[in-house]
């Protein structure tokens, strides 16, 4: 009986043993908590070092320290507006329009089954020039098999390619827009819908009610109203 209960006894350790998980796993939540804390501490500490790195390099173009002072303090740098605008309404934008598609816009225009000159001329009711980045063909590319007919449609020679050095197709865009506002963006994604509503003067084409319709832009007599 004593020998049948040490070789239970033996048993149950082993098992004890097996179970036992590793002492690295075992954090409690003040720890996983404190992790976080240092990881923050350690991004503004990084963020308020570069704010000082900046404002030194600031003051050194000033000999006199009050100079600086002054400058900080009553000179405001207000960005430049470019000469087309009058207010939010820009002039430069009118017919033949110059409308630059994304990613986005090519694969929801095939699942509408709506061709993309056509469908920008019956919402304008003018004549388009299509534009579209190389980077755009990049992006198209990388997604592989699954986006071929897409990529293929991309690649229409009736499309102008432009060419730049960004690797990001939506920085691409907001960048080329910023600089020359003579373009319609044409998307469907949110994100960079959100972006460009921030920047004066810029229309946006999307998709609505399988039509395009345009927003920001008071001469598209073509777009279906919301």
């Amino acid at each position: 009986k004593l020998q049948f209960l040490y070789f239970i006894g033996k048993r149950k350790k082993r098992r004890r043993k097996r179970r036992k998980e590793p002492t690295t796993l075992k954090m409690g939540r003040k720890q996983m908590f404190a992790i976080k804390k240092k990881i923050l501490n350690k991004d503004k500490a990084d963020k308020k070092q570069k704010a000082a790195e900046k404002k030194t390099e600031q003051r050194s173009r000033f000999a006199d320290q009050g100079a600086a002072e002054f400058d900080e303090q009553s000179v405001k740098r207000v960005q430049q507006v470019q000469s087309n605008m009058y207010l939010r309404h820009n002039q430069a934008l009118g017919p033949p329009y110059r409308v630059l598609i994304d990613t986005n816009f090519i694969n929801f225009s095939m699942q509408n089954k709506i061709d993309i000159i056509k469908g920008c001329m019956d919402c304008l009711y003018a004549k388009v020039s299509v534009y579209i980045c190389s980077c755009v063909i990049a992006e198209l590319e990388k997604l592989g098999d699954k986006f071929k007919v897409a990529l293929r449609m991309a690649k229409d020679p009736r499309y102008k390619r432009l060419t730049c050095g960004t690797t990001y197709a939506d920085d691409c865009i907001v960048n080329t827009v910023s600089q020359f506002p003579v373009y319609i963006v044409a998307t469907a994604d949110k994100d960079l819908k959100r972006r460009l509503r921030k920047i004066p003067g810029v229309p946006i084409m999307y998709i609505s009610k399988h039509k395009y319709t345009v927003e920001r832009l008071p001469d598209a007599y073509g777009a279906p109203m919301e």
